[in-house]
């Protein structure tokens, strides 16, 4: 028994306030991404769960634009950081520069100290730039020449890649991949959606539309409610019960980090309090799974990690629901 034996739930529901916060959040951002609402409210869910968004896809399926549609349709200040081969650390963090006025070294802030920051094909640049966001992503703070340096309070990265069978890449390792909450592909558009994009004039006109609808309080607020949220006994049965289950199979290389269990949960409860609700149910945890840990996983027999998708599937078909 897997998916089908799902739990009914109460409709018990918490104020309407945050729900409706997401719908509109959702609305906006939909004005540049077109036909792509659930994939824009995992990335609302990670972003509410303060967590950091990598997008995976071709090239031209609407990366960038998601990311900057959700900068403005959250207000947050924001930065593009192009990666390319030729990228220093010093180009992301920033560099101290002598002042021949003052006779003292003057520090001059990186792009990474920016509310979002896109960083823009993040597998163009060699590992040790790679390296530069790793304590950025997991401390919210930098240490340049042994002075220790905090990022804003908000502090997001949203990084784009493309498929590391595309030449000119350097495949992103298990320690940065697992510092992302979520892992989204964006996939071509339906037929409806492309129509719409075939009318319109420029990309850029899709952006110009969404405004802010969400300040910084709003998402600190949606915050503190989503850790609120209750997980019962028996559904942190099932979420371990899934966790047991990747590290117990031989057909996965590796299985679920206590991170990534984390990253789970705390998943869930966004996606529950975006829905309206004040605990979390099973369908919660199955929603948000594959964005959540299909990055994390790899099979035995697959080098590129491009079968994850058929691991998690696994999971949510042959892990019961009700022990």
């Amino acid at each position: 028994m897997g998916t089908e034996k799902k739990v009914e739930s109460s409709t018990q529901r918490v104020e309407s306030a945050p729900s409706q916060l997401v719908d509109k959040a959702v609305a906006e951002v939909g004005k540049a991404l077109l036909g792509k609402e659930h994939k824009i409210r995992l990335a609302l869910c990670c972003l509410f769960s303060g967590g950091h968004l990598l997008l995976e896809d071709l090239p031209g399926m609407g990366k960038t634009t998601l990311s900057y549609a959700l900068a403005k349709a959250l207000g947050l200040d924001f930065n593009r950081i192009q990666f390319t081969s030729d990228l220093l650390p010093a180009d992301i963090l920033g560099i101290s520069i002598f002042d021949q006025t003052t006779s003292q070294f003057t520090f001059h802030p990186g792009p990474i100290f920016s509310q979002l920051v896109l960083a823009d094909e993040i597998n163009r640049t060699t590992p040790k730039t790679q390296s530069a966001l790793l304590e950025a992503m997991e401390e919210r703070q930098v240490t340049i020449e042994g002075e220790t340096r905090c990022l804003p309070d908000q502090f997001f990265v949203i990084a784009t890649q493309n498929p590391v069978t595309m030449s000119g890449t350097y495949p992103l390792p298990e320690s940065q991949l697992d510092r992302f909450l979520m892992r989204l592909k964006l996939g071509y558009p339906d037929q409806k959606a492309e129509r719409k994009l075939l009318e319109m004039s420029t990309e850029r006109d899709k952006i110009s539309e969404v405004s802010q609808c969400l300040s910084l309080a709003d998402i600190e607020q949606f915050r503190k409610q989503s850790a609120a949220v209750v997980a019962s006994e028996s559904l942190l049965d099932y979420a371990q019960r899934l966790i047991a289950f990747t590290r117990g199979k031989e057909e996965y290389h590796f299985g679920l980090s206590p991170r990534g269990s984390l990253a789970m949960m705390r998943a869930a409860k966004t996606w529950a309090l975006m829905c309206g609700r004040n605990h979390v149910i099973p369908e919660d945890l199955q929603t948000i799974l594959p964005a959540v840990v299909e990055h994390r996983l790899r099979a035995i027999s697959d080098d590129q990690g491009t079968g994850a998708s058929a691991l998690v599937q696994r999971m949510l078909n042959e892990v019961d629901v009700i022990d």
